[in-house]
């Protein structure tokens, strides 16, 4: 070996040891585990009633600084105990709707909008991936392995708006809505695509929920695609996102009302006869995406730039938020979009 490789081998050999030796993980890995959960300066939990609020940790996705979007796990006080910072080449694919879902093997489902669907393990190591320029929004792994995903990236009447695919990346069922809305006052709508479906489920009797923004309309279809049953959320606003069917088949869903004269709510219907059961809401509201039942009667809601806890009673019992940021529109950049509140172990 010449002089100059020496002194190569020997320069990248002690950066490597000063870079280790510094606590500099990046050069290795993009996931990081906290023994010692992590103050977030950026985050504040500024409302925690711990007898009322469902405990565990959150998981979400965080991108109110876009140079640098990662996934973070964080307690009830907003430290943070696991993140993953996203790699260099998927750091663009945020909008829309970087979603993040928690598998029963521990590792994190995630969209990278208009790229694709990644598995990664908390090491920060990507096991899956399926790649396609039209995924967004919502992806889902099925009990059987499968993943449901959301294709709404400017889609048109001719491509399907939801795809299950196998761990090999076969499509083995999808559902277009051609068939059953190519007609008004659907056939002419265009706004980021004709759906913009933002949001995909599969119910346990196999038939699956879609939200179809554009439409302003929920549909159940079967197993065949046929629609079975649909609700129309034009009453209480516009555009519905992420509908979860609860365990009395009641259906809980955000619903995201553009300016001017209205804010955003969370409503829970009944399906049988479409009556509103339950709503939130507060003056300001915008930008809702996202509302889980918890196990405890609570419903966590993502809202722009907060992820909070509301009781039946609509009293807040936790709330995090990102600090310095008003939520106005010169900050619409800086929202989370959905959420997870995970049981302790």
């Amino acid at each position: 070996m010449s002089g100059h490789k020496r002194k190569m081998v020997f320069i990248v050999w002690a950066f490597c040891v000063v870079a280790l030796l510094s606590g500099c993980k990046t050069l290795t890995t993009t996931a990081f585990t906290y023994g010692q959960p992590k103050a977030d300066p950026d985050l504040s939990v500024d409302i925690y009633k711990p007898y009322k609020a469902y405990n565990g940790t959150t998981l979400f996705a965080d991108y109110h600084k876009p140079h640098r979007p990662r996934i973070i796990e964080v307690n009830m006080r907003g430290e943070i105990v696991w993140e993953y910072v996203l790699p260099g080449y998927l750091r663009e694919y945020i909008h829309p709707g970087f979603d993040v879902e928690l598998l029963p093997n521990n590792n994190i489902l995630f969209v990278a909008p208009r790229k694709g669907v990644y598995e990664v393990n908390r090491n920060g190591k990507i096991v899956w991936s399926y790649e396609d320029r039209k995924v967004s929004h919502d992806a889902d792994r099925l009990p059987n392995g499968n993943t449901l995903v959301v294709w709404c990236c400017s889609n048109d009447k001719s491509e399907a708006v939801v795809k299950e695919i196998n761990p090999r990346g076969g499509i083995v069922w999808s559902w277009s809505a051609k068939k059953y809305f190519n007609k008004p006052p659907y056939n002419d709508i265009s706004f980021q695509g004709w759906t913009h479906a933002n949001a995909v489920t599969r119910l346990p009797n196999g038939n699956t929920i879609i939200s179809l923004r554009n439409f302003d309309l929920t549909v159940e279809v079967d197993p065949q695609g046929a629609v079975v049953w649909s609700f129309d959320c034009g009453s209480l606003g516009t555009y519905p996102h992420e509908p979860e069917i609860l365990p009395n088949d009641n259906m809980l869903v955000a619903i995201h009302c553009p300016p001017p004269g209205c804010w955003d709510q969370v409503v829970e219907i009944k399906r049988p006869t479409k009556e509103t059961v339950w709503h939130f809401t507060t003056r300001g509201m915008k930008v809702t995406r996202d509302a889980d039942r918890l196990p405890n009667g609570n419903t966590l809601i993502v809202e722009r730039i907060k992820i909070f806890e509301v009781t039946p009673d609509g009293e807040i019992v936790w709330r995090l938020r990102v600090r310095g940021v008003s939520g106005t529109k010169r900050d619409f950049e800086k929202f989370f979009y959905k959420a997870q509140r995970i049981p302790p172990h």
